[in-house]
């Protein structure tokens, strides 16, 4: 069990000065040792043909919606190769995240509303390996379940010369512009190279290759969790655990599972790690990771299948001058030793499960990708229900990246190159009632006109395609491309598309609002399970929604300290269900500077002396507080000698608030839980603060902050 090393909630990141453009720096190509395998050759029985692909007159695959650039070279803070492109898509937002970037934007126009901005900014006075010493490796996933943001990157600890921290950061809210609740995670003394992250009810679970220090030997893969449910409410006693290294270096490395859909796991399932083939005859191992965060001693990582995979070749084992492209005598790397993000995930209404993942492979002397569907009907183990190989054409494909809809239908992103063409984006597809083990079309998402030279041969490391969750139909994906040829000038694309006939699930939502059962509070934080499954946790007016299967459903929402209830409710497709619960007790309040005992305001004139530019200062009526209807704490600090407070605050309802200082109004600001108030001035000083609801008698604690 690790604890983490530090925690806290950022203010909101459209609130943070923009880090861009980057710094010069060095170029470099990031550090990424390949894994030793002993694989043996054969010939690969599975290669979808070409006659099968010219007996299709129209592919199944339609062409993109919408493309977009994304984040450019030189990834902000990162002037290095490759950019590990990854996004995600939410509800309303779509958040790409590359070598050392991030950005958010608009999901339907592809119009940027945040970034791009270093991932450095997410940890802006976090301190410690996460603020100064992040590193790229950087992942995004969507919760579903709970309508949240998770991100992370891995950090060199001072005093060390290889990533050893994993830097994960979880949103307050579903806007991932607002703040986030951030964690650093000291896991290894060795170098932890290339995690990947996967969503789970119970936990947010990784795997890492694991090198010695100075990335010549490769000591195994590594599992690990992270307690998803106390990360949700931004808990500091969140921990992480993990089983060690599993088998040692002769053991092949594997991913998490990422749940799609609104179709939870079975209750109490335990995360599927699934292994890049290995063995004689091959096969895919299939890992339980059972956790339990009360009594870790009961946790387990066990091997519960082992799958017979077909043979292949292994591509450019001993080289990364591999993938051919146009214009240049420098070749790309293949990333061939590995499986490829993610391990997707999906449970069907009709009550199979399926796990989805790709690898690059050898076939007809170019560069195919292998895709698998590992599924398991209850009661019953994973078993391949369809595996082929990718190679139509003299075209070389890989860096791949494969999901499905909700209706089953399957979509393959890849990287295409060749000694003709420049790299491309493109994807593949089938449709769920096409013939097994085939892709039945083919689309360029966008053409690079632009090959790469000069960067060790790195490309990508990594793509991402991913489901939007709320038709569950469209796909979006991002890979890199070149826009013209040269060395560290890498490009990406986004660009989303649909099935045609792909149709949203039955479903509707449960709008959770949750207050005390006394006084009628709204109350913050409280976890919400739902079927006996952990699912997320109320924003600051005490709501939460849950997108859910038609049907009946139960529910328990508890909050330490306050109380627990439950109940049952049922959901109507299409409809919203308002699901009211009170619990026994407001919270009690948790100020991290002392608590005033007064819970009103007593002065009624503005301050002259430390009004500032974003704080006017109105003198208004004195307020009577209500207490326990708004939590408030206040952390004070001094910036360039110069004194700020930050408030955050829970609890309040209303679109905006009143922030008070020593009782008078200096600013109304949106509710979003979070203001830094710069008080400016030197020297030593006594601060009480207050928020109340806009123009009402509702209102917080008091916090006193002495510099």
């Amino acid at each position: 069990m690790i604890h983490a090393l530090h925690s806290d909630l950022s203010r909101p990141l459209r609130e943070q000065p923009l880090i861009w453009p980057p710094m010069e720096v060095e170029h470099e190509a990031n550090l990424n040792p390949k894994i030793p395998h002993q694989h043996q050759d054969g010939p690969d029985p599975v290669i979808q043909s070409s006659f099968w692909q010219r007996m299709i007159n129209m592919p199944a695959v339609p062409a993109p919606l919408l493309t977009w650039n994304g984040i450019p070279y030189p990834g902000v803070g990162c002037n290095c190769a490759p950019p590990d492109t990854d996004g995600e898509v939410g509800k309303s937002q779509y958040v790409q995240m590359v070598n050392e970037g991030f950005q958010v934007f608009d999901k339907v126009t592809g119009t940027s509303v945040f970034g791009p901005v270093a991932i450095t900014s997410v940890w802006s006075g976090f301190g410690g390996a996460c603020q100064n010493g992040g590193s790229g490796d950087p992942i995004v996933v969507y919760d579903q379940l709970s309508d949240r943001w998770i991100i992370s990157q891995f950090a060199v600890p001072s005093g060390a010369s290889v990533p050893q921290d994993e830097c994960i950061a979880v949103s307050q809210t579903g806007d991932a512009t607002g703040a986030w609740y951030r964690y650093d995670f000291h896991l290894t003394s060795n170098f932890l190279d290339y995690p990947k992250l996967g969503v789970w009810p119970d936990g947010y679970y990784m795997s890492a290759n694991v090198f010695n220090t100075s990335g010549t030997a490769f000591l195994g893969p590594q599992p690990f969790v992270f307690d998803r449910v106390k990360m949700l409410v931004g808990d500091p006693s969140a921990t992480s655990q993990t089983r060690g290294i599993i088998g040692g270096s002769s053991e092949e490395s594997f991913l998490p599972a990422d749940v799609d859909g609104i179709v939870p796991p079975p209750v109490g399932d335990p995360n599927h790690f699934v292994a890049f083939p290995q063995g004689s005859p091959l096969i895919y191992k299939v890992w339980a990771y059972h956790v339990d965060f009360t009594t870790p001693a009961n946790s387990t990582f066990t091997l519960e299948a082992s799958v017979p995979a077909a043979s292949f070749t292994a591509l450019c084992s001993t080289t990364r001058n591999c993938v051919p492209q146009l214009g240049s005598s420098a070749n790309l790397d293949a990333i061939a030793d590995r499986m490829m993000f993610r391990n997707a995930y999906r449970r069907f209404s009709d009550g199979h499960e399926s796990l989805l993942d790709n690898y690059t492979v050898s076939a007809n002397s170019v560069a195919g990708i292998r895709w698998i569907e590992l599924r398991r009907t209850q009661p019953g183990n994973w078993g391949v229900f369809q595996q082929s190989t990718y190679q139509p054409d003299t075209t070389w494909r890989w860096m791949g990246s494969i999901a499905s809809d909700n209706q089953g239908n399957i979509a393959l992103g890849f990287s295409a190159s060749s000694s003709s063409i420049n790299p491309q984006v493109r994807y593949a597809g089938r449709l769920t009632t096409d013939p097994l083990n085939t892709l039945s079309g083919e689309q360029h998402l966008f053409d690079g006109t632009g090959s790469q030279t000069g960067t060790s041969n790195r490309w990508g490391d990594y793509s991402d395609i991913t489901v939007d969750p709320v038709d569950d139909c469209t796909f979006y994906y991002t890979n890199e491309y070149y826009a013209t040829t040269g060395s560290f000038n890498w490009r990406t694309r986004i660009g989303y598309f649909r099935f045609t006939g792909c149709t949203a699930p039955q479903e509707g939502t449960a709008h959770f609002v949750v207050t005390a059962c006394t006084g009628g509070a709204a109350i913050s934080n409280a976890s919400v399970s739902i079927d006996s499954r952990p699912y997320g946790a109320t924003l600051s007016n005490g709501t939460y929604d849950a997108v859910l299967t038609a049907g009946s459903h139960s529910y328990s929402v508890t909050k330490s300290g306050v109380g627990t209830q439950t109940g049952n409710f049922t959901i109507t497709n299409g409809q919203t269900t308002n699901v009211n619960v009170c619990l026994g007790s407001t919270s009690s309040p948790t100020p991290t500077a002392s608590v005033a005992p007064s819970p009103t305001p007593t002065a009624t004139s503005a301050p002259t002396a430390t009004a500032t530019a974003t704080a006017t200062s109105t003198a208004t009526a004195t307020p009577t507080a209500t207490p326990g209807q708004i939590t408030l704490s206040v952390r004070g600090y001094v910036v360039g000698g110069k004194r700020r407070a930050d408030l955050t605050w829970s609890g309040a309802t209303s679109n905006n608030v009143d922030v008070y200082r020593n009782g008078a109004r200096i600013v109304t600001t949106t509710n979003d839980g979070f203001y830094t108030d710069k008080i400016g001035g030197r020297g030593p000083g006594t601060f009480t603060y207050q928020v109340c609801e806009a123009g009402t008698q509702t209102c917080s604690n008091q916090v006193t902050v002495t510099f």
